[in-house]
């Protein structure tokens, strides 16, 4: 490597130190969780969406509907992505005839069973018939009910990645959705708070976008300690429906009842 190369991989480094933000600050710390803090006590922050989902494609279909854009709003159970499956429904018109079909079979070769017209494998067969058809019928109707997707959640769309009238295939992204309401808050603190630190706990947190301050409580703990940085990750909920406050937004916490 070179002086320039090594100037470059410098510099690289250094960049993306900086844009870890708070999620770094453990490691850089090496070993010294008092860094993780400023000079007064307060932690860095993040907001995050308690559900950040990618809408895939479960079927392979043109796509008939999609009116939503990013930014746009959406309620639980509201229509996101509709297919054209004309070809599903036709599919599923056929399996339904073929049941009726199956069926009558049955009901004849019963009767003439009873006549003692046929013996008992025809019937056997009749029926093996009607449970095919009927399992092909059910498989039909799971494909045609993915013809239409709906939001899980109330929220909105942090990315478009399709369009209408698009074919795409099984897998294919569609959307990027996120939920909206109670906002989540993510930070590292030393593992020493945990002396303190419980679910409940209320703080304060100033978000640098918006240049104010929103009440908020602790939610939960992380799993373990990083026994390098001697850190542990919290997450927190903010009080109360705020819709100026987005996720991705950060700031810094305060914990007025810190030892």
């Amino acid at each position: 490597m070179n002086l320039t190369q090594a100037f470059a991989v410098a510099a690289g480094s250094a960049l993306l130190a900086c844009a870890s933000g708070a999620f770094s600050q453990a490691a850089a710390a090496g070993g010294n969780a008092s860094l993780l803090a400023d000079k007064d006590g307060r932690i860095r922050t993040q907001l995050s969406s308690r559900n950040a989902v990618t809408i895939s494609s479960e079927l392979a279909a043109r796509i008939a509907t999609l009116s939503l854009h990013e930014g746009d709003a959406f309620r639980t159970g509201q229509l996101l992505v509709g297919f054209d499956c004309s070809l599903y429904h036709s599919q599923l018109r056929k399996a339904e005839a073929s049941i009726e079909a199956a069926n009558a079979l049955v009901q004849s070769n019963l009767r003439l069973a009873e006549l003692n017209s046929i013996g008992k494998f025809e019937v056997q067969q009749a029926q093996a018939k009607l449970k095919e058809a009927q399992a092909e019928a059910a498989t039909t109707r799971t494909v045609v009910s993915r013809c239409a997707i709906n939001a899980p959640f109330n929220g909105r769309v942090a990315k478009r990645l399709a369009a209408a009238h698009q074919y795409v295939s099984t897998g294919t992204p569609l959307l990027e959705i996120l939920e909206t309401g109670q906002l989540e808050v993510q930070m590292i603190v030393p593992s020493k708070w945990l002396a303190w630190l419980k679910p409940g706990v209320t703080f304060n947190v100033e978000v640098e976008e918006l240049a104010k301050t929103f009440p908020a409580k602790v939610k939960r703990l992380g799993a373990q300690i990083d026994p390098v940085s001697q850190s542990v990750a919290v997450v927190g909920v903010i009080d109360g429906n705020h819709p100026q406050l987005l996720p991705g937004m950060s700031g810094w916490a305060t914990y007025p009842q810190r030892k």
